[in-house]
């Protein structure tokens, strides 16, 4: 497909979220749509990320984020770092607005492209940062914190756990759940869920990789 064609994806995107029991609304529908064709022109410019067709967007970005959408039950604040393209942080924004996400990227064209989703969509629940997720400070810490994709288990985990509330988690969206990676966090940290995930439409191996602080 070298075009957007919403006609053709939007019954994809509600196909899966049905396939996921996701409760969202029509305007969480568009919004989903309107981010994907965001995505889609933008990437032909800015390279954003390596898949290029539409339809593969919505089944390899939407419903893949969508799919880890229930791990974030509870969360009231939400750090995505590496968000690069939004992922899966303004997917979560779209699927939770009543939780706050902030993303974070060192690339200025990618968070230029986050700030413009921010207002097209108009989600209220999000805030973008350029900056190196080490150097990051911020008046409230995040009770999770996510990424995808983004770096090895032990580098996500002293990078940004400075940031990361008392009491909080780590949630990795991983292809495979490598063991050699979770062989080498931290002492102070640990893997307390290994959780493989189905995405519609999506024949590929996918795990959220949960970590918390050794008690």
């Amino acid at each position: 497909m070298k075009f957007f064609d919403r006609n053709a994806i939007a019954p994809v995107l509600a196909d899966g979220i049905k396939e996921l029991k996701l409760d969202l609304n029509e305007q969480q529908h568009g919004q989903l749509l309107d981010y994907l064709a965001l995505l889609f022109k933008w990437n032909s410019v800015y390279n954003l990320t390596s898949v290029r067709d539409p339809m593969q967007m919505a089944t390899h970005h939407a419903l893949d984020s969508l799919a880890a959408v229930s791990a974030f039950e509870g969360a009231v604040s939400l750090l995505d770092v590496g968000a690069g393209g939004g992922l899966p942080g303004i997917v979560l924004a779209i699927a939770r607005p009543d939780m706050k996400v902030a993303l974070i990227d060192t690339v200025h064209k990618k968070t230029a492209f986050l700030t413009q989703v921010k207002a097209e969509l108009g989600l209220s629940n999000v805030t973008v940062h350029t900056a190196r997720v080490e150097q990051l400070q911020v008046p409230h810490k995040f009770d999770v914190i996510t990424s995808r994709a983004f770096a090895d288990l032990s580098d996500f985990v002293n990078w940004s756990g400075h940031l990361l509330a008392e009491g909080g988690k780590f949630i990795a969206l991983k292809g495979t759940a490598p063991a050699d990676e979770q062989a080498r966090l931290p002492s102070d940290w640990k893997v307390s869920e290994l959780r493989p995930i189905q995405v519609p439409g999506l024949q590929a191996e996918r795990h959220l990789v949960f970590i918390v602080k050794n008690q």
